[in-house]
């Protein structure tokens, strides 16, 4: 039953979500398109049969979402760009963004996939600086990181041209997996012992080489990119070497939102899926020491 109909017959007047709903539907279906002005809070709130503090609340929940421009008591808001036509961006540019949106959630969940944790670091800092700022105020937080083994042999980054007994370049790798790990854990127990939040984090390790970076953000969104292995030249322990390696935080990352349609939704739910058999078959406990 639609809220329209709800609020005619009398049953229940809709929610600020019911509503939401109802707006996120006629922008996915095309009859609201990008750049389209909604219709005032005073029109949305008689065709609902709704005070307007309730339109207000179900648009400020559209803006949240990504759906709406500014909600002010002046013009109406615009629809923005839908999160499927919008360009991907590298992982650095775009990642530390939608962690600050995951943050806004009551109870924050966060899976991550990746060669290190040297692009979640930083994408992390803005939203624990703003938790212990008291700007951001979720009940919980709960970080699943998978990494690779560090016993196993890496497709990358590895010599262009191997050398028997050389582990120079896997070395280099372990003490940089290693590191961003440790601040990663160092970071969220700072804010641990500055606020009652509860955070719980756990890292496990992949026995292969993950060929994609993947982050889960509260169940309702995926960032994915492929990392992209090129050749190229490093000095390692004083000599130049080169080595087949990819760059993580320059990985054009893909976002799938839930809220986006069936694809999206899908993608989402298979993504959570896949780090969750991972998880709980294959990954083994991380061991951070030299």
């Amino acid at each position: 039953m639609t809220p329209e109909r709800t609020a005619m017959n009398g049953r229940r007047k809709p929610s600020p979500e019911d509503v939401a709903d109802a707006l996120r539907t006629r922008i996915r279906t095309g009859e609201l398109k990008p750049g389209d002005s909604l219709p005032t809070q005073a029109v949305l709130a008689g065709e609902f049969g709704i005070d307007r503090g309730v339109v207000r609340q179900a648009l400020q929940r559209l803006q949240g979402d990504g759906l709406l421009t500014a909600v002010t008591r002046g013009a109406p808001p615009k629809v923005a760009s839908l999160p499927g036509t919008q360009a991907p961006q590298q992982t650095a540019a775009v990642l530390g963004a939608r962690m600050l949106k995951a943050f806004t959630h009551d109870d924050v969940r966060i899976d991550a996939l990746c060669l290190t944790a040297e692009s979640l670091v930083p994408a992390l800092s803005e939203s624990l600086t703003r938790i212990t700022a008291g700007e951001l105020r979720p009940n919980s937080v709960k970080l699943r990181v998978l990494l690779p083994d560090r016993e196993i042999d890496l497709a990358f980054p590895r010599r262009t041209e191997p050398v028997e007994g050389d582990e120079a370049v896997h070395d280099r790798w372990l003490a940089n997996r290693n590191l961003q790990a440790k601040v990663l854990l160092q970071s969220l127990e700072a804010v641990r012992s500055t606020s009652a939040l509860s955070i719980d984090v756990a890292m496990r390790a992949m026995p292969f080489t993950p060929p994609v970076k993947l982050y889960v953000l509260n169940g309702v969104e995926a960032l994915f990119a492929y990392y992209t292995v090129e050749e190229r030249e490093e000095v390692i322990k004083g000599a130049p070497t080169r080595i087949y390696d990819a760059l993580g935080s320059l990985s054009t990352l893909f976002r799938f939102e839930s809220s986006a349609g069936v694809r999206d939704q899908q993608f989402v739910a298979e993504s959570a899926e896949w780090f969750e058999s991972l998880w709980n078959t294959i990954a083994t406990p991380v061991v951070l020491d030299a």
